[in-house]
């Protein structure tokens, strides 16, 4: 699973709403609620959060392993 926790944590750090991301990276406020809901979003978005907040894609996403897939 990919979890969006990192990108809540750099814009608590940066001090930049969810309202100021939409903007600055002209997303509509579906693409935002996608990322509070851990849903999938586009490697553009993503690529436009990283270029916006001038951050690398560790500071936006990370993966969690599925507990239900056994090794």
């Amino acid at each position: 699973m990919i979890s969006y926790a990192p990108l809540i944590s750099t814009l608590h750090k940066k001090k930049i709403s969810k309202s100021e991301l939409m903007e600055g990276i002209k997303t509509s406020s579906a693409t935002i609620a996608k990322i509070g809901k851990d849903e999938y979003i586009s490697m553009k978005v993503l690529d436009d959060i990283c270029n916006y907040l001038n951050c690398e894609i560790e500071e936006v996403i990370t993966h969690v392993k599925d507990q239900t897939v056994s090794e």
